[in-house]
């Protein structure tokens, strides 16, 4: 068995935002992947307190988090190092007259049709079933 250095385990807290059968993804400025919007959690905070935290850092709404739909496990190469990560995933929701605008400036927002979700590359793989069961939990 060949051995690799660990580039770490990380523990995310990423909301299900779904309006007018459009699901909010995030992804990085020029990547080819989407991701659930959310980010780490930190020492001391719940993961409701971590998504909440991390839409106003990253588009300056106040986004209410709801309930827990479950965990998604996902491990790939990160930099050519086995990287893991524990997505805790909550539904979350926006004020609904409010552009959704990333405040930080290697990001961005989308809303994608869920019937189009195939198409978007939303990482981890296992979320894409929201395409088809948009009220879908995840189980570890």
């Amino acid at each position: 068995m060949e051995e690799y250095e660990l580039a770490g385990i990380e523990t995310i807290a990423r909301g299900i935002c779904i309006r007018n059968g459009k699901l909010l993804l995030c992804k990085a400025k020029g990547g080819k992947s989407t991701y659930l919007p959310g980010g780490h959690i930190e020492f001391g905070e719940t993961g409701r307190e971590a998504l909440a935290r991390e839409m106003r850092e990253e588009t300056g709404l106040e986004a209410s988090v709801g309930r827990f739909r479950g965990c998604n496990e996902n491990r790939f190469l990160q930099h050519g190092k086995p990287h893991a990560e524990i997505n805790l995933v909550y539904e979350m929701s926006i004020p609904e007259n409010s552009p959704v605008e990333a405040k930080e400036d290697w990001i961005e927002f989308t809303w994608c049709p869920l019937a189009d979700l195939s198409f978007a590359n939303l990482l981890p793989a296992g979320f894409r079933r929201l395409s088809t069961e948009p009220d879908a939990d995840f189980a570890c």
